[in-house]
């Protein structure tokens, strides 16, 4: 996927289960003087992906469960996460849109509460629906997701997926709608295939700092599922298929994890922080804010890299990209 800063000059816009229990754990607040630059942004070293805020299909979402959502972005924020994915597709049906609508109010919200202004960052897609052929109609989506999130500044604009392999005529229209081009892709220990680390080689050279989306794999790295107990709904079709090939990473993942004192979501999470990315793990419980955080704040060594890595290439099986992106 494909990665913009924008601006419109019409309107000022920028455009595992865990091993121990962490309800007493109090996190230092350190991570805000650990940011990490992102073109002209700072960005904490991972940020929080809200495509569960909405989404019923794949993620169960309920609206009963906004009031927890708002929580946890309060604890991420408090926390030093300022950089939050998001996109206008995010959401089921007549929730479209959804993720967008409930991060803008979380903001609000917050800045009411706290009595201060953040330095946030939003990220959010637009999708490359078949009707959105001009640079003027991604300039329009624009401005709708600024009209759901009610800000007057969107940090990061991406083309949600590529077209390029069904209506490269459409993409190049649509890339006229965005400037400032940085490269954004699934980055993970089980989709490290040589597409991704070419881009990884080609943005490390360029400069420019990679946000990994999927950096869990949807779920298949933390530890919780196995070909015996698989997660409900569609992501079991996928499950089925990839991890009974997982098993040399999945024990690579653990022993370093019990070695650590970590669980094995904070390992493969601060895998993609060590080669130089800034990851997305998906957030919709305090549970998983207070594991994802544990992932910063240390770092893998070069020999626990190499053994993940190599573990990873032993896996037969990796996770498909966007579908719109394979050919």
């Amino acid at each position: 996927m494909v990665v913009s800063v924008c601006s419109i000059n019409t309107n000022p816009i920028a455009l595992a289960t865990p091993s121990f229990s962490f309800k007493s754990l109090k996190f230092p607040p350190f991570w805000p003087t650990q940011k990490v630059k992102m073109g002209p942004l700072s960005v904490s070293p991972m940020g929080f992906g809200t495509w569960a805020w909405g989404n019923q299909f794949l993620w169960g979402y309920q609206e009963s469960m906004d009031n927890e959502l708002q929580q946890v972005f309060n604890m991420a924020v408090d926390n030093g996460i300022n950089l939050f994915d998001t996109a206008d597709s995010y959401g089921t049906g007549r929730l479209n849109g959804q993720s967008e609508k409930l991060l803008g109010r979380f903001i609000r919200e917050f800045q009411e509460q706290k009595g201060s202004q953040r330095d946030i960052v939003i990220a959010t897609k637009f999708a490359a629906y078949p009707w959105r052929l001009t640079p003027g109609q991604f300039v329009n989506a624009c401005r709708a997701s600024l009209d759901r999130m009610q800000i007057d500044q969107i940090g990061i604009g991406q083309l949600h997926w590529s077209t390029a392999n069904y209506a490269p005529l459409q993409e190049i229209a649509l890339w006229d709608g965005l400037v400032a081009m940085y490269e954004k892709v699934q980055f993970s220990l089980i989709s490290m295939g040589k597409d991704q680390l070419e881009i990884k080689s080609i943005c490390d050279s360029l400069g420019i700092r990679m946000i990994a989306y999927s950096p869990l794999g949807l779920g298949m790295l933390t530890g919780k599922y196995s070909p015996s107990e698989l997660p409900s709904g569609p992501r079991a079709l996928l499950f089925k298929q990839i991890l009974p090939g997982l098993d040399p990473l999945l024990s690579s993942l653990r022993n370093i994890a019990n070695k650590r004192r970590k669980t094995m979501s904070q390992v493969a999470i601060n895998w993609c922080i060590c080669k130089g990315t800034v990851p997305i793990p998906g957030v919709k419980s305090i549970k998983q804010v207070e594991e994802n955080l544990g992932a910063l704040g240390w770092r893998l060594s070069s020999d626990e890299l190499l053994q993940l890595e190599y573990a990873a290439n032993e896996s037969p099986r990796r996770m498909i990209q966007n579908v719109f992106q394979t050919r």
